[in-house]
């Protein structure tokens, strides 16, 4: 089930974050208790402070995590917020989990599928599974529309917030041992969301914010992409929906095996959709999922994302049929 509402984003002051009266009872609450469990666990506070999972390359080659911002290079549009509204403002949002102790933020956005009891949200493999240490993310959730009223708490937000019931990533993700070339190869994963939002009534996530139709072949050199996210830190403040629109090339010092777009969005938006065909009139906002953001380099302002390819398809397909418990796909 799925519907697309165009919005108008609403760019926020920092006082707007402060919590308001009394929030709405969430519709999870009365229903599932691991729902109500990760619900309660994500208080304001938890929100706010969690800390973007973000990965750049360093000059020898290694892959490090970080929340620093790039320093230098680009053009084109690099890292601008997004004011046209549309269903890009709806469909898109932050990412909250659990990982070695800590809690962490990334982005994501909805993906198409015909399920009518579940939802299925599309971020980076880094933002579900602890590729070192060879974990599942807990108490993962996802907040749509973080930018028309980024209160930091679910029950006063404009739809509240969903909770995975699975978590799907590909094998070459899984057993990478590390953030390396292969880990960057197979970074995306799918998140299994049943029932939740707002009271009164428990709503279907793709039925409230819309979801964006896929593709699982690579966008040739040259294709234009608009990549979004929430990134946290350096100039950014989290709470604004940025965006990127360049031309696609490939990651020469990775082996001409990941692709990149010129952009110097920084911690915070690892797993935010790229869109091909996307029409950025305002009002609309839509367009084609057809990468995640992955990773950067310590001196570019540019974001890398991995090749979707049959590995995606077959990690995607086995999301649409979980409901609960983790999934690894693929030898």
């Amino acid at each position: 089930m799925r519907r697309s509402r165009p919005i108008t984003a609403i760019v926020l002051l920092a006082s707007v974050l402060l919590p308001s009266a009394a929030a709405p009872v969430l519709a999870q609450d009365q229903g599932n208790s691991e729902q109500a469990r990760i619900l309660a666990y994500w208080t304001r506070d938890r929100i706010a402070n969690a800390i973007p999972r973000d990965f750049v390359r360093t000059p020898d080659g290694q892959f490090v995590p970080t929340a620093g911002k790039p320093s230098s290079g680009g053009n084109n549009v690099t890292g601008a917020s997004w004011t046209k509204g549309g269903q890009i403002v709806d469909t898109s949002g932050k990412v909250l989990f659990t990982m070695g102790g800590s809690d962490y933020i990334c982005s994501g956005a909805v993906i198409n599928d015909d399920r009518t009891t579940y939802s299925i949200v599309l971020t980076a493999g880094h933002c579900a599974y602890d590729e070192t240490n060879g974990a599942f993310a807990t108490n993962w959730m996802f907040y749509p529309a973080f930018d028309t009223n980024a209160t930091y708490t679910c029950g006063e937000s404009l739809y509240g917030c969903w909770t995975a019931t699975a978590l799907v990533v590909h094998n070459g993700f899984a057993s990478a041992g590390g953030f390396n070339t292969q880990a960057t190869l197979h970074d995306w994963s799918f998140a299994v969301v049943g029932s939740g939002g707002l009271s009164p009534a428990a709503t279907q996530l793709d039925a409230v914010a819309g979801s964006f139709g896929y593709s699982f072949s690579a966008p040739a050199v040259g294709t234009q992409v608009f990549d979004f996210g929430y990134p946290a830190a350096g100039k950014y403040n989290g709470y604004d929906l940025t965006y990127c629109s360049d031309q696609v090339f490939t990651d020469a010092l990775n082996g001409n095996l990941t692709l990149g777009i010129d952009c110097n969005m920084t911690g915070g938006s690892s797993g935010g959709p790229w869109l091909t065909g996307f029409v950025e009139a305002s009002g609309i906002g839509t367009g084609t999922l057809s990468s995640v953001n992955s990773y950067g380099y310590r001196l570019f302002k540019k974001i890398y994302g991995p090749k979707f390819n049959e590995e995606t398809a077959a990690t995607y397909s086995a999301a649409t049929n979980a409901i609960t418990g983790n999934v690894i796909v693929g030898n």
